[in-house]
């Protein structure tokens, strides 16, 4: 048994690196509304460590809004070549602005300015329309940088449970859960 669920993770993610043939930092991430409908979608991980794992949206989206309302998520790494996966639950809470900043300045220009272009989630009579705002957009910002739209930041899942499976003949699967505590940090066993 281990400690430090962060450093087993460290361990996994950069097996996964190495082996994922595609986007090894993404993840499932799951929200709900106030009513508690569930939805999932696909996010990539941009930072993690003890205080979380850091992922950057529109917060108008459909899962921005959800989260606003309802500030807890799941999150799913799935890494199909390594037959692992990694459960995260916990509280969610907004990034500093100095640190969306400085992830959005280090996003390619074409995808800063979709950021402004986009309003993620909503309905879009055309595609013909979206193309327009983002030509509307970079003509806007033309000749500059492209700052962070006051919309647009991230968010930081802090767990509170970590679940690390790995998969075994016979679907007797290896669930290590580690869960935090006013000690900090115990790990346990599940049934498969």
């Amino acid at each position: 048994m281990a400690s430090d669920p962060f450093q087993l993770f460290d361990e996994w993610f950069a097996e996964a690196r190495a082996s994922e043939p595609n986007d090894p930092e993404a993840m499932a991430l799951a929200t709900a509304d106030p009513q508690g409908r569930p939805s999932v979608r696909m996010v990539l991980l941009k930072g993690h460590g003890p205080d979380g794992f850091v992922f950057y949206t529109n917060q108008r989206s459909r899962k921005g809004e959800e989260l606003a309302e309802n500030p807890s998520a799941a999150l799913l790494f799935h890494w199909k070549s390594l037959r692992r996966q990694v459960r995260v639950e916990g509280p969610v809470k907004i990034v500093a602005c100095e640190q969306a900043d400085a992830y959005f300045a280090s996003r390619s220009r074409d995808s800063q300015l979709g950021a402004w272009a986009s309003n993620q989630s909503w309905t879009l009579p055309s595609r013909g329309e979206f193309e327009k705002r983002y030509e509307d957009i970079r003509t806007r910002f033309d000749g500059q940088d492209v700052p962070r739209p006051p919309h647009w930041g991230g968010f930081r899942v802090t767990p509170e449970t970590i679940e690390f499976w790995s998969d075994r003949p016979h679907r007797l699967h290896e669930r290590r859960l580690f869960s935090l505590g006013a000690d900090g940090w115990t790990e346990s066993l599940l049934y498969p």
